[in-house]
């Protein structure tokens, strides 16, 4: 298909996003046929090792969101439960893929992007590289597996990335373990012929360099102490100090639907003492809450204010974080009963 190239070049099955007019955005279709060609080369010995990369200058700014959007607003709310189901089943089957599978990341790397990408068993940012869970801003939560990897996050680094979607350099995703490697963009050329030549995903981390600095670890003591308060209400509070810092990330929380902030940190906190049961538990708990969403969730008008209108004005169920009910937060997160999130292999 048009938006993304899948062929077998020498040792490696290679997957290429290729929408770079819309900066690599995931569609439906594309979802479908990555899982397809992982499926088939499972047992095709002649792939040793997987490669995705991406044409432009985004590997992948998120999910393609907009059918979601039409189909919802006519009161379809099955597309988009169905496009989740689908979608968590790619990225339980990349975080669980027995073979090597290296994911070159450059620009920006956000929502589902992180999903094809930052489960991979090789994850190599570049320079360029601004990886992101923004999810918070349009209505939706950190998911496609991002709660695991903000769960796992050293410290209180998992709350903060995924309530303020901060964006992180290479250094910053290789602290917080969305990335594994910073390799110089001007050396892809070569590590992909190489991969290519020989299957041999160890020569990764023979070609990584250090980093540009990041952000997060000269700010990771005032993280782990604020972002451990006990709910986003408190976490906010605890934000309003006179700094750039505190107040650009107050900001962008407060900017995010009130009620995905709050369930963000609940899920993350509840994913961070289920870790051992892998990808399986984020994903259940994140479905929890996209496939609630459309119908009960802010994510019709956090997409109208964003994508559509562009705006850029939300009107969010609820007026601040503070004014979400427990109850609100523990009606998104029920478990579904439907079976949906038992579909993955």
């Amino acid at each position: 298909m048009s938006d993304v190239r899948i062929r077998i070049e020498g040792r490696i099955g290679r997957i290429t996003l290729d929408r770079p007019d819309a900066l690599n955005a995931l569609n439906y279709d594309m979802c479908l046929a990555i899982e397809a060609a992982l499926a088939g080369w499972v047992s095709d010995d002649k792939v040793a090792c997987v490669l995705i990369d991406a044409t432009g200058r985004a590997f992948c700014a998120g999910g393609d969101l907009q059918q979601m959007y039409r189909t919802a607003r006519a009161g379809d709310f099955d597309y988009g439960r169905r496009f989740w189901r689908d979608e968590y089943r790619l990225n339980a089957r990349i975080a669980t893929y027995p073979k090597p599978f290296v994911a070159l990341i450059q620009g920006f790397d956000m929502g589902g992007g992180v999903g094809i990408s930052c489960h991979s068993s090789h994850r190599v940012v570049g320079e360029t590289a601004r990886v992101a869970m923004p999810e918070c801003a349009v209505g939706l939560v950190p998911d496609v597996g991002g709660s695991l990897l903000l769960a796992r996050a050293p410290g209180r680094l998992g709350e903060y990335l995924g309530m303020s979607g901060h964006r992180m350099n290479a250094s910053d995703a290789i602290l917080a373990g969305f990335a594994d490697h910073h390799v110089p963009e001007d050396r892809w050329p070569d590590l992909t012929e190489t991969l290519i030549a020989t299957g041999d995903a160890s020569i990764v981390a023979s070609m990584a360099e250090d980093p540009p600095d990041g952000v997060l670890t000269a700010e990771r003591a005032r993280i782990d102490r604020i972002f451990a308060a006990p709910d986003a209400a408190a976490i906010l509070d605890a934000l309003d100090g006179p700094d750039d810092w505190a107040r650009s990330a107050a900001g962008r929380i407060a900017a995010g639907s009130p009620l995905s902030v709050c369930c963000t940190v609940e899920i993350v906190r509840t994913v961070r003492q289920r870790t051992a049961e892998g990808i399986g538990a984020a994903l259940d708990m994140e479905y929890r809450f996209t496939s609630r969403s459309a119908e009960h969730g802010d994510f019709i008008e956090g997409i109208r204010a964003a994508i559509i209108d562009k705006d850029r004005k939300p009107a969010w169920r609820h007026a601040s974080v503070a004014d979400v009910p427990e109850g609100a937060v523990a009606a998104m997160l029920a478990p579904v009963g439907d079976g949906a999130t038992d579909q993955r292999d």
